[in-house]
Parts: structure tokens; C-alpha cells; sequence
């Protein structure tokens, strides 16, 4: 006689009681908890909207985070969700343990049915934890306070999920507590972005990714909506432009004045750890006000696709929110007419907690990675390391590896071919390229043991792919 676990038994009941719906329903009162979590899996996976919309109105946890089992598009389970939350607001349901407080509809992994039910749900890496914005409020409306937490994926054309949920959230935003913890914008007139903020409180948003093509004056107007989200831990804003039109009003005082509204409000997000600007072409001149309105220690700054004056560099070095810095990207800043020795100072500073540099497409020389090598050797926690798209010659990129014979907990590095594997046309000499790549692998193992290393030539002018090197050769298709 075989022995059955307790979550085999609870799995062959679920299934069982779904054989009845009515029956379901009805035993829903008496159920135990235990049974409330693969009860409820069973039937939202397998559409069981009458049992789905009772079992939300009875739930006996605080929290009820489906989102997680929304693994693909299921407008119907989707809506039973929601028509059960109606229901609990209009008092059509009274429950004798109706404890429901949260309803999370995020979409990444959440402990909580790996405790119940022992099986893991989602298959994104994020917890859904988050830290909750308490409101007090009177005494006959806390149990119609419900929070509905949600991330939020902003474009011209939404699914067919998000659009009934945007409009069934804007009808009840006077009932519910509404909190959009993560929020992506893609192209988005200003005015539709701030209906949906009016819905969903800039204060609850934690993570902020916009990607408008937005001008400047645009992104002032915005800025107010920016300094409200003093939750915000992670930022990314993402091309910007000039202002196409210019006309007496519109001077260059005007738009100095727009970048110093946006720019000043980074000074009220308290919370921020990562910032990402890509493409912001407006930042030139500004980064040291940018930085200097940082309240928070930043674990992230990626500065991308960007020209750097010389005064922003000069900068960064002395910036006390960058002293704990984990990782750095500048993909794409052109460092070739700078001098690289505030980078240096910086790398000395955060030598102790770097984890990831990324200097790829910055077309530095021999002489800048020489000034750089030594506070690179000092940066022991780097686990990534990317300088693809730059000029070095093989004598200097040796003499680099040789001074990383610390880095024992680097997990993936990325070198650019040196000088001498091209011929006088910039095209790539094969024999050359796999013969330098050897040697330098070699050198390197004389020093450590690499993990992963790969060394890259410049996209191919014929077909757009590199040749590289890694565990051996693997040539573009053009060389095959």
C-alpha cells in the first residue's frame, strides 16, 4: 500500500470537489485554508470562473497573488477575478472569513503557493515583495479598501487583458487602494500617461521605465508626475531630444530652464538606486547637477549613448552618491578626446564594491586603458567586464590581462581584437586574429584560470556579425 504525500491528497481533493462546481461552491464556508491554494490553481487554470469568482469573495489569506498564475493570456479567468472583487465591494458577499486585504496581479514568482501547495509558479527570477504604502483610513471603509498591486506596460496598442483591466481600474479608482509598483511607458501621448497616473498614484511606482522620443519641453511638463514617486528605487529614461521647433519663446533659456525643472527632481527621490539615462542627449553639461541632486547612495548608474564633456567626467569622481557604486555601464560615451583620469578616481573609490563595468564603444586608445589598468586591477569583486569596440594594441591588452591575476570572481569578460589582427583596410587578417587571441588566452592562464573570456573583432561591413574567440575560433559567415 503506497503512502501519500499531503500535497498529493490536496491535489486529488481539488480535483475532486471540481468534478461539482455546485458542490464546490457550497463547501466553500467549511473548507479548510489548507485546501483554499490548489483548490484555487486547479480551477484558474482550468477555467472554472464560477468556482474562481466564489473562491476569491472567501479567501481566507490576506493576500491572493494571481498574477503569478497568469502565465499566459486568459481574459475570462481574468475577468472572474475581477467580477469577484465587484461583488466583495458591492456587498453581495459575506463571507464569515472573508480576510482578503491584497490582490496581487504581478506576473513574477511569489512565495506563496511554493509554501502551500509546494510547487513553484512563474518563471521570472523577481519575488513579489515590496515595501507597502500604509494608509489609515476610517473605520467603515477599511474593508473596501482592498489593494490591487500591479505592474504596468504602457504602449498605443495593449493587450486585450490590460486594456479591460485599465478600464475597469479607472471606474473604481474612488473604492480600491490601486498601486503600480513597476511601470514601462512606450510611446504615449503626455496626457494619456497622466490619466493613467491619476488612477494609479506616482508614490506606489518603484521601478520606472520610459521610453518616449520625447523633446525636453515634453519632459518638463512631465517632471512633476517624476517628483511625485518617492518610492522610485529604479529609474530609466530613454531618448530624448531637442526641441524641433524653435520660435521666440521657445530660445535656449527656455529649454536651459525646462532640463533645470526636470533635473531638479531628482532631489526628491529618496529611494533611488539605479538609474539608467540612455540616449538623454540634454545631460551634456548636466550631469554634475544630476548627480549632485541624488539623496540615496546608487548602486547603478548607466550613462549610455551619450557625449560627455569634460566637466561631467571631471565630476563623477567626486560624487559621494557614486562611493558605493555596483555597477557601472558608459556604452557608447566617446572617451577618446577625454582624459580618463577622473574614470580612474572613480574606480579607485568603488574598487571595493564594483561588481559590473561595461565600456564598450567608447573608442578609447592604448594610452587611456594604461591609466586605467592599475585601479582595474584593484576592483577584486568584478564578476563582468566588457570593453568590445575599442583600440587597443596587443602589447597594452597583455599587459591589462597580466594585472587581473585578482579577479577570481569574474564570471564573463569581453576584449576587442587588438590593432594587429586588422590589415592596412580595417579588414580582418584571420591567421592574425587567431594566432593574437592564443597568445593572450595563454597569457592570461599563466595568471589565473578565466572563467569565461571572449575576444571580438568589429562587426562585419558584410554581414553584421563578429568573428570571435573564446574556447577557439568561430569566424563570421563572410570567413567560413
Amino acid at each position: 500500500m503506497s503512502i501519500q504525500t499531503p500535497g498529493t491528497l490536496r491535489k486529488q481533493a481539488s480535483q475532486a470537489l471540481l468534478r461539482n462546481e455546485e458542490l464546490a461552491i457550497s463547501a466553500l464556508e467549511q473548507l479548510p485554508m489548507e485546501l483554499f491554494p490548489e483548490l484555487f490553481k486547479e480551477a484558474f487554470k482550468d477555467r472554472h470562473t464560477r468556482i474562481v469568482k466564489a473562491m476569491v469573495a472567501a479567501w481566507p489569506f490576506p493576500c491572493l497573488p494571481v498574477g503569478t498564475l497568469m502565465k499566459t493570456p486568459d481574459l475570462e479567468s481574468f475577468q472572474a477575478v475581477l467580477d469577484a472583487v465587484d461583488m466583495q465591494l458591492a456587498r453581495k458577499f459575506h463571507a464569515r472569513r472573508e480576510k482578503i486585504k491584497e490582490l496581487d496581479l504581478r506576473k513574477g514568482r511569489h512565495d506563496f503557493w511554493t509554501i502551500w501547495t509546494g510547487t513553484e509558479d512563474g518563471d521570472c527570477s523577481e519575488s513579489g515583495d515590496e515595501e507597502q504604502v500604509v494608509k489609515v483610513l476610517p473605520r467603515y471603509a477599511v474593508r473596501r479598501r482592498l489593494k490591487v498591486i500591479t505592474d504596468l506596460c504602457l504602449r498605443l496598442r495593449l493587450d486585450e487583458e490590460q486594456a479591460y483591466f485599465l478600464q475597469w481600474a479607472q471606474q473604481r479608482k474612488g473604492s480600491l487602494q490601486l498601486c503600480c509598483v513597476r511601470m514601462k511607458i512606450w510611446a504615449l501621448p503626455l496626457c494619456t500617461i497622466k490619466d493613467i497616473l491619476s488612477v494609479f498614484h506616482p508614490r506606489h511606482i518603484e521601478d520606472l521605465e520610459l521610453s518616449m522620443g520625447w523633446d525636453v519641453s515634453t519632459l518638463a511638463l512631465f517632471a512633476s508626475c517624476l517628483g511625485q514617486m518617492r518610492s522610485l528605487r529604479k529609474l530609466s529614461l530613454a531618448r530624448a531630444y531637442k526641441n524641433t521647433i524653435r520660435t521666440i519663446n521657445r530660445t535656449a533659456d527656455r529649454e536651459e530652464k525646462c532640463v533645470r525643472k526636470l533635473v531638479s527632481q531628482f532631489s526628491k527621490l529618496h529611494c533611488l538606486q539605479h538609474l539608467s539615462l540612455n540616449g538623454i542627449y540634454f545631460l551634456r553639461d548636466h550631469v554634475k547637477q544630476v548627480l549632485r541632486c541624488l539623496r540615496s547612495p546608487l548602486e547603478t548608474l548607466s550613462i549610455t549613448s551619450y557625449i560627455l564633456s569634460e566637466s561631467d567626467l571631471n565630476y563623477v569622481p567626486c560624487c559621494h552618491s557614486l562611493c558605493q557604486l555596483k555597477h557601472l555601464d558608459m556604452r557608447g560615451v566617446v572617451l577618446l578626446a577625454l582624459d580618463p583620469m577622473p574614470l580612474r578616481l572613480l574606480l579607485e573609490t568603488v574598487a571595493h564594491s564594483l561588481q559590473s563595468l561595461d565600456l564598450q564603444g567608447c573608442k578609447m586608445k592604448d594610452s587611456q586603458l594604461t591609466l586605467l589598468t592599475p585601479a582595474l586591477s584593484w576592483c577584486t569583486n568584478l564578476t563582468k567586464f566588457n570593453l568590445y569596440d575599442n583600440d587597443f594594441s596587443v602589447n597594452i591588452l597583455k599587459d591589462h590581462l597580466l594585472h587581473t591575476a585578482n579577479w577570481s570572481k569574474m564570471n564573463g569578460e569581453q576584449y576587442p581584437a587588438p590593432l594587429e589582427c586588422y590589415d592596412d583596410f580595417g579588414y580582418i587578417d584571420t591567421e592574425r586574429f587567431l594566432h593574437i587571441c592564443l597568445e593572450l588566452m595563454n597569457a592570461l592562464r599563466a595568471q589565473r584560470q578565466p572563467k569565461r573570456i571572449v575576444f571580438a573583432t568589429d562587426t562585419c561591413r558584410e554581414c553584421g556579425m563578429r568573428c570571435v574567440y573564446d574556447l577557439g575560433p568561430r569566424l563570421c559567415p563572410c570567413w567560413q
